[in-house]
Parts: structure tokens; C-alpha cells; sequence
């Protein structure tokens, strides 16, 4: 058996949402998964690739007229990119397992910022490389260059920036990508870029993909699932240089092969087809759950991407485990405890839900809030 694998731990996101499944009646704030329905033309369009026969292997880098597409909508969003320089993967988490995988090697580091989303750390763990936690929540979950430059080292690889984030929906402003631009110039350290909540964002934000200074360094790592409501459809992809896309496909080709045809003809239409309406609900939805948050005197850091919240509920006397597990057992209601992410004293509430599951599961946690104050 692989040593590393005994370092990994299952996904405390799915640890509370299989407790809220086995608690009857209990409502979930947990899962990332957004409510809405595949839109209709991307559904159509595998429907049609199906009955055109499209159900043989696919080349292992991808289909090229998937890659030509994905090309030519960066290049659109400024990040001058050519079918070469992408790799088709199954959804970000297989783009992120084959970036990490490409390039660690065993005592390695990886800088993951704080709080993060888990999967990071166990990739690395299973690489047989160190995760260096920086905690951003001292400074406004915002990247300081003192503080990076501190972290690194001649074993740092690679520096993960999600942005906006998961658990927090915080957006890296410029400061922190200059921080980020300044504490590494000179390096060979690779910046992998999870951007897979940008095209929710209310407006473009910064982005080190657009950076033409980092080109031989930035690797992104993007998906369909959040934007076109495709989480089940499994696909994404990894824009970066050539001559490592030529490497990574090699790794993928011995992984998963490639992923399904069909599927990526798919992905083809989904990136001609707006998220505007699906980004206006979500809106929506963050304004009434940070709204009745303050109105319990919960604090957090205004989300401005993603669909997530962090409130701070320290001032229960609680540990976050401890309150998300009373949570649901007393008050029917499942979040997600901060030091899942890396970040005591928090919980995630996932606001991809419908209009009534947020009343009612915000109505729960209000009930408990107030019978739980010590």
C-alpha cells in the first residue's frame, strides 16, 4: 500500500452532509452543488452527439474542436492561449490531481492559503510533498508579501490561488496578486490557479492567468460544474505552456484516458451559453442569507464570488466541529465546520440552495443561535 495514502482523510464536506442524510428531517447547507438544472442546449447537445454515434474514445488531451473552443473563450478573457496549451480533464479536481501530480515530487512544498479548500492538502499529502499553510484570516483574507515571502523556501514547487474562494467567496484583490508577482519573481515556482467560481463573479476581478510576465509559470485550473450547473458531468481543463500540457497528457493518458466524447461536445455549447440569470439568482440569494446573518450578529467576510459564506461563531464558546455537529442533531440543520478549510472558529453555508431550503435552514440556525448562547 502507498505510505501517503495514510495521511489522507475523508472530505469533512461530505462527513456532514452524509450526517445531515442520516439525521431525518434535517435540512443541508453543505454541498457546492448548484440546484439548477443543466441548461437545456448544453442537455441537447449531447443528446445529439449520442445519436450522432459519438460514444468512441476521445484523443487523451481532448477533442480538438473542444480544445479550439476553450482557446478561443480565454483568449476572449484575455489569456492569450491556443488549442496547445490545453488539456480536456475530468472537472477541476482532475485538473488540479494532474497539475500537482506533474510537477511535485516527494519533499516538495506547496504554499495553500488559508482557509482552502481540502482537496489541495491531499493531493499534495499523496504526492509525498508538504503543505505549508499561510492563514489570511489576520489580514482580511487577503495575500501579504512579507508573509508569503516567509513561507518560501528552495523546497517551495507551488503557490495555490483559488480566487473567489472556497469556503470564504472572498476575491484576491491586485495587492495580493502583486504580493504574489513580487515574493516569486525570479523563481521557477508555479502558480496553479483555481478559478473555477470566476464566471459567477459579479464583474471580471484580478486574475494571474492574464499576467503575460508569468505565462511559463501559471497553470489554471478550470471547470463546467459551477457555471452551467454540469458538477455530474465531471469535465474541465488545464490551460498552461505547451511543453507541459505535453507532459500532463501523458499523466492523464495513464490515469482516465480520456474523458467521455460526447460529454465534451457538450462542454463545446456550454461555453456559448450565458450563466448571466443563474449569476443573478445567486446574487439574490447571497443578499437575503448576509442579510439575515447580521441580523443574527453574525460576522464574515463579504463574499463577492462563489456562493459560500464564512460567518465567525467563536462567540458561541463552541470549536466549529462541535457547533456543526449540534447543529444538525438539535437545530436540523447542516453547515460545514471551518477547520475543514483550515480555519477555526468558522462554518460554511452554501447558499446554492432554493429560496425556501435557505429560509427554512437559516430560520434553523437562528433557533439554535439563540437557545445555544452561552
Amino acid at each position: 500500500m502507498n505510505r501517503n495514502l495514510e495521511t489522507l482523510i475523508p472530505s469533512g464536506i461530505r462527513r456532514f452532509t452524509n450526517l445531515a442524510n442520516a439525521t431525518p428531517g434535517c435540512k443541508k447547507l453543505t454541498i457546492g452543488e448548484p440546484d439548477f438544472d443543466t441548461p437545456a442546449p448544453i442537455r441537447e447537445a449531447a443528446a445529439k452527439a449520442l445519436a450522432d454515434g459519438l460514444t468512441h474514445y476521445a484523443p487523451n488531451r481532448g477533442t480538438d474542436s473542444l480544445r479550439k473552443t476553450i482557446a478561443r473563450y480565454e483568449t476572449m478573457r484575455g489569456m492569450e492561449c491556443a488549442p496547445e496549451n490545453i488539456l480536456v480533464t475530468v472537472g477541476a479536481t482532475g485538473a488540479l490531481n494532474t497539475a500537482l501530480t506533474g510537477i511535485l515530487n516527494p519533499g516538495d512544498e506547496v504554499i495553500i492559503p488559508t482557509p482552502a479548500f481540502s482537496l489541495y492538502e491531499s493531493i499534495t499529502l499523496s504526492q509525498g510533498a508538504k503543505p505549508v499553510f499561510l492563514d489570511l484570516k489576520q489580514t482580511g483574507f487577503q495575500l501579504r508579501e512579507a508573509a508569503l515571502a516567509a513561507c518560501i523556501t528552495d523546497r517551495t514547487r507551488a503557490i495555490i490561488l483559488n480566487s473567489p474562494n472556497n469556503p470564504t467567496g472572498a476575491v484576491l484583490n491586485q495587492d495580493s496578486l502583486d504580493a504574489v508577482i513580487r515574493a516569486t519573481e525570479g523563481t521557477d515556482i508555479y502558480l496553479i490557479c483555481d478559478n473555477v467560481y470566476a464566471p459567477l463573479c459579479d464583474q471580471p476581478i484580478p486574475d494571474l492567468t492574464l499576467e503575460r510576465s508569468l505565462r511559463e509559470r501559471v497553470i489554471l485550473c478550470q471547470s463546467f460544474s459551477k457555471p452551467w450547473s454540469m458538477t455530474g458531468w465531471r469535465i474541465g481543463y488545464l490551460a498552461a505552456p505547451a511543453w507541459m500540457i505535453e507532459k500532463f497528457v501523458l499523466l492523464q493518458a495513464a490515469q482516465i484516458a480520456a474523458v467521455p466524447t460526447f460529454v465534451q461536445k457538450a462542454a463545446e455549447t456550454a461555453l456559448t451559453v450565458p450563466v448571466d440569470d443563474m449569476a443573478r439568482d445567486y446574487r439574490k440569494r447571497r443578499e437575503y442569507v448576509t442579510g439575515r446573518l447580521k441580523r443574527m450578529g453574525l460576522s464574515f467576510p463579504e463574499p463577492e464570488g462563489a456562493f459560500y459564506v464564512f460567518p465567525d461563531i467563536s462567540g458561541s464558546g463552541m470549536d466549529s466541529e462541535a457547533f456543526c455537529t449540534r447543529l444538525i442533531t438539535e437545530g436540523g440543520v447542516a453547515c460545514v465546520p471551518g477547520s475543514c478549510f483550515g480555519c477555526e472558529g468558522h462554518i460554511r453555508i452554501s447558499y446554492c440552495y432554493s429560496d425556501q431550503e435557505l429560509k427554512e435552514g437559516l430560520d434553523r440556525l437562528e433557533a439554535f443561535l439563540a437557545k445555544a448562547s452561552p
